[in-house]
């Protein structure tokens, strides 16, 4: 139930971003990121001349003028100060300084007009951070909004968590959280991030939540603790077919994905079939390091960054013969459009589903001195072949659609792999290679 998300300054990674696991797939950006390996000195002093910029005029006495406008001055901070000056003379309301400043930065990095980029607030850097590690600090369930009138309802349970141990369920429904209603429409009641965050919290530490089963109210007092997200899981199916699910390519994605398909050849696994749908991205070593494994020698990641510099990454002569197809949609995003990319660029898979969205910029988090953090796009990616999938994505070779419907009970993981039309689509195609 709780977000993942994070990034480091050094290290290269595409995602999105903003994923909210526990609400309903729409047809809205999310903001996906990727992380390049070298951070611009000429970036880090920009921020740090607008983070002294702000504590300047934030704390600087409202008697005080604006600065006039001089060759050194730039329009933003111009405006910015003559803003604060106002509001410190006329403004008749309290002023928290802190929502100021990072409503500020927010604006500023907004002002950027990049859907991918975008303002980490402080109290919410920790958990950006833990998110992308595939591991936070929790008791282990999904929750959902969708299919109850009040709370929110339990969708999945981590095997061993500290929620499956306590007795939770799949179909409970969480109705409070430490005495506090979610979501009963009384102005109080938490909505379903307030609820993400208050379950959370420091590892060892206790939360009591109230749920119903089959209209019974029961209380729990649950320890939180550190919980690994399960970001890769397979299973064999008939034919001989590995069907080998991948989340996001998070920490530890590749060598999971490897695992999996290692485990699936001991059992004599014929083919192999990727499922991507909801894949919001990740870091590009674990992106390569996968394709290494799957394709033969030659060009498997191209980038250029803030500086013009470009790079490509490769794959050596060793590759996986066996037949592949990847599983794709809407919602896959960054990472997960370029591995199908990649697959299909060497026609080593075929590619199954709808039409991706065409993510093309990667970007790095900046920490902040006050513990915030903006995420920045800083470069542009391209396929093996130097192909932009902006605005275009990926064209299936095979294009299946799932009814709105069938696509919600697929993302909550209701679907029956018989009712569902692209994994048939992707068997049939490998049961006739």
């Amino acid at each position: 139930m709780e977000l993942n998300n994070n990034a480091s300054q050094n290290e290269s990674q595409f995602t999105p971003g903003q994923e909210t696991w526990s609400q309903p797939p729409v047809r809205v950006v999310t903001k996906t990121r990727v992380w390049p390996v070298v951070l611009a000195s000429l970036l880090a002093s920009l921020v740090t001349l607008w983070v002294c910029f702000l504590i300047y005029f934030v704390h600087r006495p409202a008697s005080a003028p604006a600065p006039e406008p001089t060759q050194e001055t730039d329009v933003w901070e111009n405006k910015l100060a003559q803003i604060k000056d106002k509001v410190d003379l006329y403004f008749i309301g309290d002023v928290d300084e802190d929502k100021l400043a990072d409503a500020a930065a927010a604006g500023m990095i907004e002002g950027l007009d990049d859907e991918w980029s975008y303002y980490i607030p402080a109290e919410e850097y920790a958990s950006y951070l833990e998110s992308v590690t595939n591991s936070y600090v929790g008791i282990g369930v999904t929750i959902s909004p969708e299919h109850v009138d009040t709370g929110v309802e339990i969708v999945d349970v981590t095997p061993d968590s500290p929620a499956f141990e306590a007795g939770l369920r799949i179909g409970d429904v969480i109705l409070t959280v430490e005495g506090t209603p979610v979501l009963d429409g009384s102005e109080d009641a938490l909505d379903i991030n307030e609820t993400k965050n208050r379950v959370r919290g420091k590892e060892g530490t206790n939360v009591t939540i109230t749920v119903s089963r089959d209209g019974e109210a029961r209380d729990y007092t649950i320890t939180r603790a550190r919980i690994k997200t399960v970001n890769v899981t397979w299973e064999l199916l008939e034919d001989g077919i590995a069907y080998i699910r991948i989340r996001n390519f998070e920490q530890d994605a590749a060598q999971d994905a490897i695992a999996a398909i290692e485990a699936a050849r001991a059992q004599n696994a014929k083919s192999i079939l990727f499922d991507v749908r909801f894949n919001p991205g990740g870091y590009k070593h674990e992106l390569v390091k996968l394709l290494d494994y799957l394709l033969p020698e030659g060009p498997l990641f191209r980038s250029v960054d803030y500086s013009g510099k470009e790079s490509v990454d490769s794959s050596d002569a060793d590759f996986l013969n066996m037949p592949m197809a990847v599983l794709v949609n809407y919602d896959s995003y960054s990472a997960a459009e370029f591995f199908a990319a990649a697959l299909q660029e060497y026609e080593a898979a075929a590619v199954v589903g709808v039409q991706t969205y065409g993510k093309g910029r990667f970007q790095t988090a900046i920490s902040l001195q006050d513990g915030s953090a903006i995420n920045i796009s800083v470069g542009q990616y391209t396929t093996p072949k130097g192909i932009s999938l902006v605005g275009k994505g990926i064209t299936p070779d095979h294009v299946v659609e799932l009814t709105e419907e069938k696509q919600m009970d697929l993302y909550y993981g209701r679907l029956q792999k018989e009712e569902d039309d692209q994994l048939q689509e992707a068997i049939a195609v490998l049961t006739n290679e």
